[in-house]
């Protein structure tokens, strides 16, 4: 693990927390304001909304089954995926095949979805951890990490977290 966490931070994470998936609030009332408060429903190819997309029982059952999960911090929104992708691919090198990072996806400047075209980045896209359940708020308070809701989106301090699911 701590080579992850130095790989994480020398690529610009602020803060990398490992924690257990029992340390990770789950409550699928999170898809209730994807559906009812996101502009984005229905658009995103990462959204919960698509065709195939697992429920957020089925997410919940798969990543219990991951031993550690590393919390990445960023307030960069490209660096947080950036850094998570990158972990997911260094364990999946090292052996973790099953290693699964999530992220609110900044992979393109426009997502293909909003045309209703097919993600251009179907092996690199992920879902958040909203999309699939899981409390991001009561989480990263539980951890003791910076969150809170911003009363405009364009608020120069955001903060962003992704996860590396590991074996």
């Amino acid at each position: 693990m701590k080579k992850y966490i130095k790989l994480a931070k020398s690529l610009g994470a602020d803060n990398v927390v490992k924690v257990t998936p029992k340390d990770i609030v789950f409550d699928g009332r999170t898809i209730l304001k994807c559906m009812f408060g996101c502009g984005s429903w229905g658009k995103g190819c990462t959204c919960p909304s698509r065709p195939g997309f697992l429920s957020s029982k089925e997410y919940e059952e798969l990543l219990r089954k991951y031993k550690v999960v590393l919390i990445i911090h960023s307030t960069s929104k490209v660096t947080s995926q950036k850094v998570s992708f990158e972990i997911e691919k260094e364990a999946f090198l090292s052996g973790d095949v099953l290693a699964f990072s999530m992220s609110d996806c900044a992979l393109c400047e426009s997502c293909a979805g909003y045309t209703d075209e097919p993600c251009r980045n179907v092996k690199m896209a992920r879902p958040s951890f909203h999309s699939v359940g899981i409390d991001v708020f009561a989480t990263v308070k539980k951890l003791g990490l910076p969150l809170e809701v911003l009363s405009n989106p364009d608020e120069e301090q955001q903060n962003w977290y992704s996860a590396i699911w590991l074996n």
